[in-house]
């Protein structure tokens, strides 16, 4: 197993090289850039900002400094917030959004994978058409919808948790982002259990344990084994895409994690940070991946990695 995760991790560096290059010519070439502004800076100004960020070099010079600094962990100053530079923001943005991103994945599977079970076995009944009536809501009222209004509910109405705010990282200012993050995987991770649930529990192997008269219990947990795999899969990009800071949840609760700090980016041509953000979703997404198929052989005994 550990030579196939090398193995893995070594075929992603190509990846990596494509995803990096790709993106640095793209953001180049969008109209505007960092240093342009409604009063243009003048000429001097502008000249001296050029040179002191590189940008006064040729393009290919630009991309493969870049490409040398990055296998190195460096992702060079940010344009917008002076000061730092992107490996400063992230130590500081990426704690923030990884504890969010866990206890929202966790909450997920957690209730998700609960809710589901109850639907597959109560089939057809109240509760299983209750699991899917809140489950397709989940899905389709987007996040920037039920984040306002669980904002004004306990926030402003009941004044039970602050409306936003990371407040050093306080239980009370997590609550709300936490349920807003979940609540679409909580949604998605319900249906797949209990479609996956169902088609298993009609499969012939499990047809075979209750008809060899094994308990109840073993044949659930078979079950539940299989069950799983779906559900596997699918954790691996979504918890990459968590663990890296959701753009809406972060923007509308003021939380000073890597999406909103790719969002300030982005709007303000901020080339090295929002190059560092895409890098950083990148590796994310490959290393969950590489989790998901390390996952799948201990589920299921049948897949073979070698």
């Amino acid at each position: 197993m550990l030579s196939y995760a090398l193995r893995r991790l070594l075929g992603a560096v190509p990846t990596v090289f494509v995803i990096v290059t790709i993106s640095f010519f793209l953001i180049r070439v969008a109209p505007g850039g960092p240093f342009d502004l409604e009063r243009p800076l003048e000429a001097k100004v502008m000249e001296n900002l050029r040179r002191i960020y590189q940008m006064d070099r040729p393009l290919a010079e630009q991309y493969w400094t870049y490409l040398k600094n990055v296998v190195v962990g460096d992702f060079g100053p940010s344009f917008y917030w002076r000061d730092f530079t992107v490996a400063e923001l992230f130590a500081g943005a990426l704690p923030i959004s990884v504890r969010l991103g866990v206890l929202a994945l966790v909450l997920a599977v957690l209730v998700g994978g609960t809710l589901g079970t109850v639907a597959a076995f109560r089939q057809n009944r109240a509760e299983d058409f209750a699991v899917m009536t809140v489950a397709t809501a989940g899905i389709t009222i987007p996040t920037f919808v039920v984040a306002p209004l669980l904002q004004i509910v306990f926030g402003i109405w009941l004044a039970w948790l602050p409306v936003a705010g990371w407040g050093g990282g306080a239980l009370r200012n997590t609550i709300l982002p936490v349920l807003v993050l979940a609540l679409p995987q909580t949604a998605i991770v319900a249906r797949l259990t209990r479609a996956s649930l169902i088609e298993i529990l009609r499969s012939n192997p499990i047809r075979t344990l209750k008809a060899a008269g094994l308990p109840p219990t073993v044949v659930v947990r078979h079950a539940l084994r299989a069950a799983a795999l779906p559900v596997v899969s699918y954790l691996g990009p979504a918890s990459a895409a968590l663990l890296t800071g959701s753009v809406v949840v972060e923007t509308i609760f003021g939380i000073p994690g890597v999406g909103r700090f790719f969002v300030e980016g982005a709007l303000n041509r901020d080339y090295t940070l929002v190059m560092g953000t895409v890098v950083l979703i990148a590796v994310f997404i490959i290393v969950f991946n590489l989790v998901v198929d390390l996952v799948y052989a201990l589920v299921d005994p049948r897949v073979r990695l070698d």
